[in-house]
């Protein structure tokens, strides 16, 4: 009989001991989660479509650097960017391809104190069979040659024109997009003649186009500015990513896709 009353006892003691931690439990500070259960951060990045391969990179070393936190990359044309973002769209950080549509957020009170951080030069592609046999700029000014640039308010538009006029060539153009993946797209798909892009997004097309020797596009560059966003929901995040783009590992990855010093 006594045995049966230690084991009682010692059972009623364990009972004791659950009820006391699930009251701890239930008196703990809410909204406290386990150290085991990450809390993500997340921030925001508006960049112009020419930077997708090495603002890829830098995103992946960012996200492996700070584990708790999430980089979402919206990539599209500088102009469209600065258009969402004056209207409210959220975000932290906002890298154009040239310093004129950066001022324009800067104007807008939507971004400040950009900082430069690379440089691109236009250059003309093909398909890669290069059905009009196109061998130079100046060939782009034939009629019979259906070529697609930037619009001109796109910063890739605005170096074509800065190209065309110091050539003194105008480029019988069939279309103008608003990005410059979309004129490389386009060429790449045979639905034009010949485009002016990037000459990082001509690398990254590898075989897919034929890349035209431009020497006129040598005095013509744009040059890559990055900025916090006035309304960033952490400027510290934001900061940090900055950084990231213009520290050594972030210029190397620049340096990779083809981009050259600011």
């Amino acid at each position: 009989m006594s045995g049966m009353s230690g084991t009682a006892g010692r059972a009623t003691a364990a009972s004791a001991t659950v009820l006391a931690l699930g009251v701890l439990s239930a008196c703990s500070t809410p909204g406290t989660q386990p150290d085991d259960v990450a809390r993500t951060s997340e921030i925001t990045v508006l960049a112009a479509a020419s930077l997708a391969a090495p603002f890829d990179e830098i995103t992946a070393r960012f996200e492996a650097d700070h584990p708790d936190v999430d980089v979402r990359v919206s990539y599209a044309g500088s102009d469209t960017l600065v258009d969402q973002l004056v209207a409210g769209a959220p975000a932290d950080v906002l890298a154009t391809a040239d310093q004129a549509t950066m001022q324009r957020a800067v104007d807008a009170d939507v971004a400040y104190d950009p900082v430069l951080f690379a440089s691109n030069a236009p250059t003309v592609v093909v398909p890669s069979d290069n059905p009009a046999d196109v061998g130079a700029l100046a060939d782009l000014a034939d009629p019979d040659v259906d070529a697609v640039v930037c619009a001109p308010e796109v910063p890739c538009g605005a170096a074509t024109r800065a190209l065309e006029e110091r050539a003194g060539v105008t480029i019988h153009r069939v279309s103008e997009e608003r990005s410059v993946t979309d004129v490389l797209a386009k060429v790449a798909a045979g639905q034009a003649d010949a485009g002016v892009v990037y000459a990082t997004d001509a690398r990254a097309a590898g075989d897919d186009v034929l890349v035209i020797d431009t020497p006129e596009a040598e005095g013509v560059v744009n040059r890559y500015p990055i900025a916090e966003t006035a309304d960033a929901q952490d400027h510290g995040l934001a900061g940090e990513f900055v950084a990231a783009v213009t520290s050594s590992h972030g210029r190397q990855s620049l340096r990779d896709a083809g981009f050259g010093p600011p």
